[in-house]
């Protein structure tokens, strides 16, 4: 199918257009995954599992959640240095 149909499908709200693409090649840009391993003290550990177990989420989950806020945050800061 052209992009123009699948356009004009979109925008006629003809039909679900989902059916219309190959999903089986489909990729999140920036999500591909490399696995690392990092030693933590027993204690941190032991706060990751309390908080993880207090939101229902698992210990990878917290610590990529954390991580990523914390970079985002450094991101943003570094930027918001630049334009001062």
């Amino acid at each position: 199918m052209k992009a123009k149909s699948l356009d004009k499908k979109f925008d006629d709200n003809q039909s679900d257009i989902v059916d219309e693409l190959d999903l089986s090649t489909i990729k999140r840009p920036n999500q591909t995954q490399k696995r690392v391993n990092v030693d933590f003290p027993t204690w941190m550990i032991e706060s990751l599992d309390k908080e993880a177990t207090r939101l229902g989420v698992t210990r990878q989950s917290i610590i990529k959640v954390w991580l990523a806020e914390r970079l985002e945050q450094s991101t943003f800061n570094k930027s918001s240095n630049r334009t001062q």
